[in-house]
């Protein structure tokens, strides 16, 4: 991987997050950093599971690998809230 491919993967794991924390209803418990963690490793994930399943290789704009890769990131966020929510002390 190249270094405009790395930070190219960055940019789109950071939309990714955030449109991941979008989708879901309510208001989240986790901070903008870990957001945008959840979303690089999604982007990651995601641009992986549909290159292995063969869904990457299209002309235009990859559809089905952004769709993956916003779900992969809204459960994310989701998981992360739920546990970093539990750990929280009251009154928060």
């Amino acid at each position: 991987m190249t270094i405009s491919g790395f930070l190219s993967a960055l940019v789109i794991g950071v939309a990714v997050g955030l449109l991941g924390r979008l989708v879901l209803p309510g208001r989240q418990h986790i901070g903008v950093l870990w957001t945008l963690v959840v979303g690089i490793a999604a982007a990651l994930v995601g641009s992986l599971v549909t290159a292995l399943l063969g869904l990457s290789d299209t002309r235009g704009v990859d559809w089905t690998e952004c769709l993956v890769q916003v779900a992969l990131s809204a459960l994310g966020v989701a998981a992360l809230d739920r546990v970093l929510g539990d750990v929280r002390p009251p009154g928060r």
